[in-house]
């Protein structure tokens, strides 16, 4: 069960309870119509609470996070959202023809990182430099970048800053498509491992055919 699912089927569980409620307190009960209306929102309310409290901890489980560690996970996704828009809307303003590409790769591995983090909230402790540095870093370069560009007059000081800049950004591509590894390097341990096991399995297939053929050659 992903986030969106935990917080919303609360929703849908509470929201079909409060008629119920109503009418049992209304017409079973004889209680007047006000308090009935009280009563049921009351039980709503009470069946979200409860709701919320067992999804929300089927998905705490489920991520093996302490809910601690989730509101803090949370928060910094929450804060890097817009550093990412703002790296990507100044990576597109950019008006580079040779470093197209490698700005493009830039915002891809950018928005890869974040949205497997949002996905699966553990992979946060694999992406913690790019959320407290890198990131950072890139949006930081990126508006320099722009400003650089945008001015009416060019210099050989300001072509010399935008070249070094425009170097720092791609060695900065390097290091994020570093962390995207990281982020991703329990995933591609399990592939290989199920690579091994599919080659291994290959070969004993073919092994015991390879017997099975002299047993009946003789």
């Amino acid at each position: 069960m992903n986030r969106f699912l935990a917080d919303f089927v609360p929703i849908l569980i509470a929201f079909p309870m409060v008629l119920p409620v109503w009418m049992i307190s209304y017409f079973a009960l004889n209680q007047p119509f006000a308090l009935s209306v009280v009563i049921s929102l009351a039980g709503g309310v009470l069946v979200y609470w409860l709701s919320s409290v067992y999804f929300s901890s089927r998905y705490l489980k489920k991520h093996e996070l302490t809910r601690k560690e989730y509101q803090y996970i949370k928060k910094n996704l929450i804060e890097a959202k817009p550093k990412i828009w703002r790296v990507q809307k100044a990576l597109i303003s950019v008006r580079h023809i040779s470093s197209f590409k490698q700005r493009k790769d830039m915002i891809k591995m950018i928005r890869k990182i974040y949205s497997l983090t949002k996905k699966e909230p553990k992979r946060f402790y694999q992406a913690e430099q790019f959320y407290y540095s890198h990131l950072d870093s890139a949006m930081e370069l990126a508006e320099k970048y722009v400003f650089l560009a945008q001015q009416p007059k060019k210099n050989r000081e300001l072509e010399l800053s935008l070249t070094e800049t425009r170097k720092t950004l791609k060695e900065l591509t390097n290091t994020i498509e570093k962390d995207l590894y990281k982020v991703i390097a329990d995933d591609i341990d399990n592939l290989n491992f199920e690579l091994d096991v599919a080659k291994q399995s290959i070969k004993t297939r073919k092994e015991s055919q390879v017997i099975d053929e002299s047993r009946r050659l003789k």
